[in-house]
């Protein structure tokens, strides 16, 4: 009987220790958190990522990661696409780009981007022939870009590229995102509100989930600039998808400029990110980019989200396998799958083109050539080159959707071919 009282008094001075010891655990634990949350408050216009980080030390060190710049060695531990390489050259990698954008500043320079902590960087020391669209090419560059549209107004966009860029201290950070009086995510790019507007959407009502994609979307998407104002707006008003961009285009009679071999009016397509993925399976899941490419990590004892935006295949612990229940080497063969066929159909899409614009420019030297055939002929290259660029501007090699890439890169091949058999029947035909 003592035994029995004896053990059943050390048990319970054993089970007090323990919820003693846990409650001198869970107080601290949330100590630490509340400390990262009751923080002083951060200027309204504060660009600087720096002065963030004294009150989010984890976040600025992730953020820190982004300023890696892969090397062609290590970047194939993980992936063959993309990569934040030093001044690695699409136009090497693919030379019929030089003559699909032969007219243009795309023609000249034309590298795979490094980390957005290059962003003001970069641009800056581009070739000058792709500064001469102006203060526009800094609108995705920096945190100071809001304040200064907010300083200038409309005028922004019809300054000159350095009358900007030389204001520009601070690359993409914090302010682009976050609200500094809250730290909820926000919308701080104008064409990004008025393009959600346009399609009825209300972006004051986007959810969390949402927005955590939203704000890749204010500059990971395709944008012109309108020809009298300069203005930066988005192609959205008559749907994301690239026919209806070119639809879009087409009622404005806009082109970015005339290629010199073929006399095509051309589109340059930027980075569709947000549009492509929009309408793709993960999407449709209600997976944000956020949950790929800034996944949740545990530092410590304190869970975070990651802000070294990269591929998902340098971390899929973090990202892919959340999900997923296959292995991580398994599900990287799925991504080279899907991404080795869209490389496969981008190059012949591209080289099927260069051969369009030849026969053209052929065709356009041919005496008593068929104007109204060769004009179809151009018409067809306008549409080849756009399908194409829309997927080669893309930043995911097809990833963030498979199947419409392919139909994309598909489409480009076929108006591709039209063009190749209009322009040798412009030489034969009858005026």
């Amino acid at each position: 009987m003592r035994d029995k009282k004896t053990l059943f008094i050390v048990t319970s001075v054993v089970i007090v220790f323990l919820i003693a010891v846990g409650s001198v655990v869970f107080y601290y634990q949330n100590k630490e958190l509340a400390e990262e949350v009751i923080l002083p408050a951060i200027g309204e216009d504060e660009a600087d990522p720096a002065v963030w980080g004294k009150y989010y030390p984890r976040h600025y060190d992730s953020y820190q990661k982004n300023l890696i710049v892969d090397t062609v060695e290590e970047y194939s531990k993980y992936g063959k696409y993309g990569g934040a390489f030093e001044k690695e050259s699409h136009l090497d990698r693919y030379p019929y780009m030089k003559n699909l954008f032969a007219g243009y500043g795309f023609s000249v320079e034309y590298n795979e981007d490094r980390g957005h902590l290059y962003s003001v960087e970069d641009v800056r020391n581009i070739t000058p022939v792709r500064q001469k669209a102006g203060a526009v090419c800094n609108t995705c560059k920096s945190a100071q870009i809001p304040s200064l549209i907010d300083k200038y107004g409309e005028d922004y966009y019809l300054m000159g590229f350095e009358e900007i860029n030389d204001q520009l201290t601070h690359p993409i950070a914090c302010l682009d995102c976050h609200d500094p009086k809250t730290m909820e995510l926000r919308i701080s790019r104008p064409a990004l509100l008025e393009a959600l507007k346009s399609i009825g959407k209300d972006p004051d009502k986007a959810t969390r989930q949402e927005m955590r994609s939203l704000v890749c979307a204010q500059c990971h998407v395709e944008y012109y600039m309108q020809p009298e104002t300069k203005k930066l707006t988005f192609p959205w008003a008559k749907g994301l998808k690239p026919d209806e961009m070119l639809e879009y285009y087409d009622n404005l009679n806009f082109s970015d400029w005339l290629h010199p071999d073929s006399g095509t009016s051309l589109l340059k397509a930027q980075h569709p990110d947000y549009e492509l993925f929009v309408n793709s399976t993960h999407y449709a899941a209600g997976v944000s980019c956020a949950d790929c490419h800034m996944p949740y990590v545990k530092e410590g004892n304190v869970k975070i989200t990651s802000h070294w935006w990269t591929s998902p295949l340098k971390h899929m612990e973090q990202s892919c396998l959340v999900c997923h229940r296959e292995s991580a080497e398994e599900l990287r063969d799925r991504v080279f799958y899907t991404q080795d066929r869209t490389y496969e159909m981008k190059n012949l899409a591209g080289t099927t083109i260069e051969k369009a614009i030849q026969e053209i420019a052929k065709s356009a030297q041919t005496a008593g050539v068929n104007e109204e055939i060769l004009d179809q002929a151009r018409t067809l290259h306008r549409q080849a080159q756009w399908y194409w660029d829309w997927m080669a501007a893309e930043n995911s090699m097809g990833f963030h959707n498979p199947q419409e890439s392919l139909y994309i890169l598909g489409k480009a091949v076929d108006c591709a071919h039209k063009a190749i058999e209009k322009a040798q029947e412009a030489r034969t035909a009858e005026r």
